[in-house]
């Protein structure tokens, strides 16, 4: 055993007093490994690679599922909620003892889970909660503090009064929402009492950065350039915005908001075109995620400490922590960590 598993095995044994223990059996019993496999198969289903992070999600999460001994197979999707679901169909038929999802649509995906189910293969949904299902456990970040640290970092970098324009994910994402509402817990007292106006609140649909390009140029269309930040909740979406903001000629005078701390953001932070990111320590939501989907294809027990709410029912969670990054510790955070290198920000 590895210094790292025994670490591993350790914190789970501590965890288990506190935490909630989910089993892979339940009432369905553990899947049947296909064709006598001995290292257990496990199913990776992204919605899209376009975006960086989930490159390197995927990468991380198949280098740990391979040193604990398994097998990952790896399907992913254009940004098509309805191809998610036949990749998802794909790997079930496969014979995968658990699926790792990273839903791109997520109140799209219930037909897949409940396909999984019928076969008695456990499901994890990744970062992205699939909603209105029975999912066995929920691996991601903290979104709620995610959302919050953004609002917060926006609030404490802008001028009493500040004319802020929002952009949220789709309003069919749960994590989306989980987001807004972490930001709501800042804002929604400080725009009651005027303390700041919200100019524009809108929704960027697939995340996609032409999208968030459209909210700010019609922002600024309506209201000039007086317009002192933009909650974008994600980089892709911040992204979108600086260029509306290049534009026009405020980029830098603008705070701008973000997360996942991906490279082109970072070189945006470091330009002063960015204001902030909020970044994830990957390798952890990897981690775990891989750790819980292989014992799950062992029929073994997963502890999580937490539980979200996914409108089905109260799933259980492992709900890792985040960090606000902006030109001040772009390099404590990011670079020395080896997330980014250093000559990549220069």
């Amino acid at each position: 055993m590895t210094q790292r598993t025994a670490l591993t095995t350790l914190s789970l044994m501590l965890s288990v007093a506190i935490g909630v223990a989910v089993s892979a059996s339940g009432d369905r019993g553990a899947p049947t490994p296909v064709g006598g496999r001995e290292r257990p198969l496990i199913g990776l289903s992204l919605g899209t690679l376009a975006e960086e992070r989930w490159r390197r999600d995927r990468d991380l999460f198949v280098a740990r599922a391979e040193e604990l001994g398994a097998d990952v197979l790896t399907l992913a999707g254009s940004g098509d909620g309805m191809r998610q679901n036949r990749d998802v169909e794909a790997l079930i038929s496969r014979g995968v003892g658990a699926l790792v999802i990273v839903a791109f649509d997520p109140a799209a995906m219930s037909k897949a889970v409940a396909s999984a189910r019928a076969r008695g293969i456990p499901v994890v949904c990744y970062d992205r909660m699939i909603t209105d299902c029975d999912v066995d456990l929920y691996v991601s970040f903290n979104n709620f503090e995610v959302g919050r640290l953004q609002a917060e970092y926006l609030v404490q970098n802008t001028p009493p009064g500040a004319r802020i324009v929002r952009i949220s994910g789709p309003k069919t994402d749960h994590t989306a929402q989980m987001f807004r509402r972490g930001q709501d817990s800042v804002l929604g007292p400080l725009v009651e009492s005027g303390a700041v106006v919200l100019l524009r609140d809108d929704y960027a649909s697939g995340w996609r950065p032409d999208e968030a390009k459209k909210i700010v140029a019609a922002a600024i269309t309506e209201h000039g350039d007086a317009i002192d930040g933009v909650l974008a909740t994600n980089d892709g979406c911040a992204g979108g915005a600086v260029q509306a903001l290049l534009e026009e000629g405020i980029a830098g005078r603008v705070v701008v908001t973000g997360q996942d701390a991906d490279l082109a953001a970072c070189q945006r932070i470091a330009r002063g075109h960015q204001t902030m990111s909020v970044y994830k320590p990957l390798e952890r939501l990897a981690t775990a995620a891989a750790d819980a989907a292989v014992a799950f294809a062992r029929g073994r027990t997963v502890v999580a400490r937490d539980q979200v709410d996914n409108g089905f029912e109260r799933v259980p969670a492992i709900l890792e922590e985040a960090v606000v990054v902006d030109r001040l510790n772009l390099r404590s955070t990011v670079v020395d960590s080896g997330f980014h290198p250093a000559e990549a920000l220069e």
